[in-house]
């Protein structure tokens, strides 16, 4: 009989992350792969980081680098990756140039002018589950479309294309899946989205140069420091990473934070008897079921990565789903708790890489927890919520609830 090779710790890992035990619970399977080394090596050029202290310490190191173009397996590929110009995949000195105008312009002011919009938009939003109700789909009447709107003021995108908007968006969030979980189709499908939005922000951007708004892409269109512009391929690429990462993420955080607080009623309860707990909770949110799971790393020369030796090119994926459920850190990691201090969760990453919408990401959890709890008497559960099929982001496709409003 042929003698068949075992599959690799990758092979397992991955094969598991597309199951839908996985998606339901990915923190057991985590625990399995959980082990007293810094990393685990799980193929020839892949490691894991799985512990909370060696997330925080590889997330800002200066030697790691998060452009995939220069690991070893895409080199390997027969159409390598190009060099991005998100700066989601750059590295110094490009990103902290880009970086630096772009804070120019995502000014926590900014961020605060929004706040009015935002609780606006969730109020509409809930009166429209009332009008439909007692029965609805949480993530399509509310998750979903309030920060794709929040998103599209920012960037001064017109109220009729928001749902054009909301497709491109759940397209392009593909991308942020490993490579090996990808068909040829889904890039496909990746590729056809980016660049019709790429296309759509283009004559935004060059209506916008000649006819300024009270926008972020206005504001970024005439950042001009010492000479330095932002190109309009940066502008873009910017405006497509906040897209995705601004829009897909809070959904996740919204969805996942209300399906957490639905299953463990009496938290939920506590919020509506001490609602000043909601900003420390939206925290907690984001430890228990964080909206990104993972995010991924490339060693740049041969050395030692938390104590391991590691090769240029070789990929560290920081598995942060696991790290904000690390028991050396959070007691009690798996039980939800809106009273815990989770401000050590990695959710929003770190380094010269941590997100630069956090403040953004809270303010809208905020006022989508509140806004719910001040409108519904109660929230129940009303059959099974639906997992999205991705791995890097974890979210709903549908979350349905019962509904009575407050008298």
């Amino acid at each position: 009989m042929p003698d068949h090779a075992q599959p690799s710790l990758a092979d397992r890992f991955f094969r598991g992350a597309m199951s839908p035990e996985f998606r339901d619970d990915p923190y057991a399977f985590y625990e399995r792969f959980r082990g007293n080394a810094p990393l685990l090596q799980v193929a020839d050029t892949i490691w894991f980081a799985l512990g909370h202290a060696d997330v925080t310490a590889l997330l800002r190191h200066p030697k790691l680098s998060t452009d995939e173009s220069r690991s070893t397996a895409e080199k390997a590929k027969s159409a390598p990756k190009a060099k991005s110009q998100s700066m989601l995949f750059m590295d110094p000195p490009d990103h902290t140039r880009l970086r630096g105008l772009v804070a120019r312009a995502f000014t926590p002011r900014r961020i605060e002018e929004l706040r009015h919009a935002t609780e606006t938009i969730a109020t509409e939003l809930v009166y429209g589950l009332k009008v439909r109700g007692p029965e609805a789909d949480l993530i399509e009447g509310f998750a979903y479309p309030l920060p794709v709107r929040v998103i599209c003021a920012l960037l001064g995108v017109p109220a009729v294309d928001e749902a054009v908007f909301t497709e491109w968006s759940r397209a392009i969030a593909r991308s942020l899946d490993p490579s090996v979980l990808r068909s040829a189709e889904l890039d496909a499908a990746i590729e056809k989205a980016r660049g019709e939005l790429r296309a759509y922000l283009g004559d935004l951007l060059a209506a916008r140069r000649k006819l300024p708004g009270n926008d972020l892409l206005s504001a970024l269109a005439a950042v001009d420091v010492d000479g330095d512009r932002i190109t309009s391929g940066e502008v873009m690429a910017l405006a497509v990473l906040l897209l995705v990462a601004g829009h897909e993420t809070t959904v996740n955080l919204i969805g996942n934070g209300m399906l957490a607080l639905l299953r463990a009623p009496h938290q939920l309860e506590r919020l509506r008897r001490q609602p000043e707990l909601i900003g420390p909770a939206v925290d907690e949110l984001l430890r228990f079921d964080g909206p990104v799971q993972i995010t991924q790393r490339v060693v740049i020369e041969d050395m030692e990565a938390a104590g391991c030796p590691v090769k240029a090119g070789d990929e560290i994926l920081l598995i942060l789903g696991a790290a904000n459920r690390d028991p050396a850190v959070f007691a009690e990691p798996h039980r939800l708790d809106v009273t815990r201090d989770a401000r050590r969760h990695v959710a929003f990453g770190g380094g010269i890489h941590h997100c630069l919408g956090a403040a953004l990401a809270r303010m809208e959890g905020e006022i989508a927890f509140q806004a719910l709890l001040d409108h519904f008497a109660r929230i129940e559960l009303n059959g099974a919520p639906v997992r999205r099929p991705t791995f890097t982001l974890r979210g709903l496709e549908a979350l349905p609830v019962a509904l009575t409003a407050a008298s």
